[in-house]
């Protein structure tokens, strides 16, 4: 439900001596980003009956994630043997011990059951001849805490990105989430005590301001790989999430961990 209010005060931004028309939304949970991660935060809170909208600044099938070719590694062992023990080695291995192995640990234990999940949903995983999802070896994935080498990696051949975002949009749908598509998130409306009430929106096609109230504010925006002069980052990742958090006062961690692909043209 969405309803148009003049702002008043004499503080509010304005334009001669009007104060900007703000279109209100209520909602209990507002979601900024319809990548991977902010379609799968719709569709969890669409599927425990919370009133969720999903602010997103491109159509929802155009976030990075529909770049993402290579796969989901997940310890199947539909291959041959594999471990979870295995698998966190590897990542820990793998971020030379910088990583958070508490994150890390979750992020292992629970990879086949959303592999399961993204299965369930309709992404068109590669198979092998016996119907299951076929899995590929991927450079620092052993066995054996290093002895080995494991085939981990779920693919939908080198689509697996554009599978899974298209997936997910249509669960979104079917769970009847609202999308404000071509919605630039600018602000987060924080109260007295330091928490986060919701967004302020721009509407990009007519320039309108949208306030958007929410019990919980979900920010799934992506990376900011375009800050570099050289990335293979989509120029929508220009860290638009992780300036609204600093300018709320709010604290951003490891800022220094960015990834992308080490390919590309120079300057592009």
């Amino acid at each position: 439900m969405a309803e148009t209010n003049g702002t008043n005060g004499s503080a509010a931004p304005g334009i001669n001596g009007a104060a900007y028309p703000i279109t209100d939304h209520t909602y209990d949970v507002i979601v900024v980003g319809a990548g991977g991660a902010g379609l799968r935060a719709v569709v969890g809170c669409s599927e425990a009956g919370l009133r969720t909208a999903c602010i997103t600044k491109v159509f929802p099938t155009r976030s990075h994630t529909v770049a993402a070719q290579g796969g989901v590694a997940a310890s199947l062992s539909n291959m041959g043997e594999d471990r979870w023990e295995w698998h966190m080695y590897d990542t820990v291995k793998g971020s030379d011990w910088l990583g958070d192995q508490d994150a890390i640990e979750y992020l292992v234990r629970n990879a086949p059951a959303a592999v399961y999940e993204l299965e369930h949903w309709g992404v068109p995983f590669s198979r092998t001849e016996d119907g299951k999802i076929y899995q590929r070896p991927f450079g620092g994935m052993t066995t054996h805490f290093g002895k080995g080498t494991a085939q981990r990696t779920c693919a939908a051949a080198d689509r697996t990105g554009h599978a899974m975002l298209h997936t997910l949009y249509g669960a979104a749908l079917k769970h009847k989430a609202e999308f404000f598509i071509e919605f630039f998130a600018i602000d987060l409306i924080m109260d007295e005590d330091g928490r986060c009430c919701g967004v302020i929106a721009l509407k990009l096609d007519d320039g309108t301001i949208h306030r958007f109230r929410a019990q919980t504010t979900v920010l799934a925006t992506g990376g900011y790989g375009r800050a570099y002069f050289s990335a293979t980052s989509a120029h929508t990742c220009t860290g638009d999430g992780n300036a609204m958090v600093l300018r709320a006062g709010l604290p951003l961690q490891d800022m220094e961990f960015v990834q992308f692909h080490p390919t590309g043209i120079y300057g592009s």
